[in-house]
């Protein structure tokens, strides 16, 4: 697919950034694996990211990175840049400052094309996916207190539904809780990136059959 192909698909598919709102349903969830999970108690926190798609020469790709050792949670993990809405922002506002701050990614170099689907994460935030457009590649700066390392992966092996499977871990309670990944090289994309991820590519590209619950998988 071409980059401008890409880019009008883009445009065309995901919703308005007037379209959001606070407190929306979320569309996706770690939830979605894990039917019979309790819940997060309390209201969805707000959070935003930002999905940076880098139109290079030989193909577009996605900015990530890995969060740094030092951070109290999610140590070492593959994320967007993004986190917490501050009061009075909205989820564009957060995504582009989270940017900003995490890897001096600046506003002025982001296009923004539009919203993903709204996720629910198993720690009780309510995250809206915001992907941005870059004609060229970035002059990044990780932060050091929050990322480790900055890297773009290429579009077309995230979008490839070949590269989508289901893990899982076992908790101490023997329950099984799975999940979306999509490693790539030595990087293990997973987790609600991974989920985010999986919910673009539905819809630019079209769902697949809801997965069996893990009971039912284990029964077959």
């Amino acid at each position: 697919m071409s980059l401008d192909t890409l880019k009008a698909r883009l445009s065309r598919r995901l919703a308005p950034i007037d379209s959001w709102r606070p407190g929306v349903k979320p569309d996706r969830s770690d939830y979605d694996l894990n039917p019979g999970s309790a819940r997060a108690a309390g209201e969805l926190r707000p959070a935003a990211v930002l999905i940076p798609v880098v139109a290079r020469p030989e193909g577009a790709t996605v900015l990530l990175t890995r969060r740094a050792d030092a951070l109290a949670r999610h140590t070492g993990q593959i994320a967007f840049p993004g986190g917490r809405l501050d009061p009075g922002e909205n989820a564009v506002e957060a995504a582009l400052r989270e940017a900003d701050e995490e890897v001096a990614l600046k506003p002025s170099a982001v296009q923004v094309l539009g919203l993903s689907d709204a996720y629910e994460t198993g720690t009780g935030f309510l995250v809206t996916p915001v992907i941005g457009w870059l004609d060229a590649a970035p002059v990044v700066t990780p932060s050091p207190d929050e990322v480790a390392e900055v890297f773009e992966t290429p579009w077309d092996f995230l979008m490839d539904a070949a590269n989508h499977r289901r893990d899982f871990y076992d908790l101490d309670e023997g329950l099984r809780r799975w999940f979306w990944a999509m490693p790539w090289g030595e990087r293990y994309i997973w987790g609600v990136t991974a989920g985010i991820l999986k919910g673009l590519h539905a819809r630019l590209y079209g769902d697949e059959p809801r997965p069996v619950a893990a009971a039912d998988e284990d029964a077959a």
